[in-house]
């Protein structure tokens, strides 16, 4: 296969949305590589949400996450016109390697891991260290797969698109002086990654009257419980500018224009480096290898326990790497960030 002959290239990317915003270095440097070729993206309707405004991706061909075996069958069918030459698996699962095979692209590209071997024509060797397959941080991962195509970094690190028509919708709910604060409690990982909604809420206050910031509730999908945890706590409503109905397109508006945003290490974390928004991330069981890239600007709250970092979505401890964050600590960190109230 030669460089001009190719014509269709499809990317298999990730779950999780974080993991999706990390790896459009990697899908900008396929386009790059290709450009006479159309770039199909195939994931969950999330994931293809998330990356939808981007001027280099041609299709987007959503699958059901953690689709059943006879799900990927009828999947491929729709992939294989778009998968014709190369198909790039960014994720670790069988599935989606699988997936990739049935295309039926010539040239598929993946980590040789996890027993999918078989399933590849280029076999990326995962990061190690000692023998053992070692945590990177994701987006050079997904960049060290796309070099087995000849694909280099350009260093300009991730992007995202936000409609002009649902910025105009998010700014409605903006009105006001005061640096804009967005609020992101909720991690769809899992519980433990969770820093409690009464300390999101004593944060929205005090900087609201320290700095006279408006501050900006955002949560995803099956979050309403923490939404409306959240807003019981706080002295004054946060603003929230999805009216309870959050979607892809929302999350991305809102976060494009904010000054700051104080959240988890979760999704809306990465969707803010994408539109170079300062972060305050609060860490707790997850490894900081994994997303601490040099396309943040902000600061990474975490304390050093004896049973972490676990990587478990749900603690069977006591939630110390959380709980010994106090709200003390996040108001400093993001006044840093914002001007002095006016007085």
């Amino acid at each position: 296969m030669t460089y001009d002959s190719v014509k269709r290239v499809l990317a298999i990317v990730p779950n999780w949305l974080g993991d999706v915003a990390m790896a459009t270095p990697a899908l900008r440097a396929l386009h790059r590589r290709f450009p006479q070729a159309e770039l199909s993206v195939s994931g969950p309707p999330a994931a293809c949400a998330l990356l939808d405004g981007l001027p280099w991706i041609s299709h987007f061909l959503p699958v059901p996450p953690r689709a059943r075996v006879v799900d990927l069958f009828h999947a491929a069918t729709r992939l294989r016109p778009k998968a014709r030459d190369i198909a790039v698996v960014f994720p670790h699962s069988f599935r989606a390697a699988l997936l990739a095979r049935l295309s039926g692209a010539r040239r598929r590209v993946g980590h040789a891991r996890d027993g999918r071997r078989f399933l590849l024509t280029d076999r990326v060797e995962p990061h190690r260290e000692d023998g053992r397959i070692a945590p990177v941080y994701m987006a050079t991962e997904y960049l060290d797969i796309v070099k087995a195509l000849g694909c280099e970094d350009d260093h300009r690190g991730l992007e995202l698109a936000a409609s002009a028509r649902a910025i105009a919708e998010v700014r409605e709910h903006l009105v006001g002086p005061g640096s804009l604060v967005g609020i992101a409690p909720g991690a769809a990982f899992g519980p433990s990654k969770r820093w409690a909604p009464e300390r999101y809420a004593e944060v929205a206050d005090r900087l609201r009257e320290a700095s006279g910031a408006q501050c900006v509730l955002l949560t995803g999908p099956g979050e309403e419980d923490t939404r409306r945890a959240v807003q019981k706590a706080a002295r004054q409503p946060l603003v929230e500018c999805d009216e309870g109905r959050p979607t892809i397109d929302s999350l991305k508006a809102a976060i494009s224009q904010l000054d700051l945003l104080i959240g988890n290490d979760s999704g809306p974390r990465h969707v803010a480096i994408a539109f170079h928004v300062p972060t305050i991330c609060i860490m707790g069981p997850t490894r900081p290898v994994y997303s601490a890239g040099p396309y943040e600007r902000g600061t990474v709250i975490r304390v050093d326990v004896d049973c972490g970092p676990c990587q478990r979505p749900v603690c069977t401890e006591d939630h110390r790497c959380m709980t010994r964050i106090t709200p003390d600590r996040v108001v400093e960190s993001a006044l840093a960030y914002l001007p002095a109230a006016r007085v």
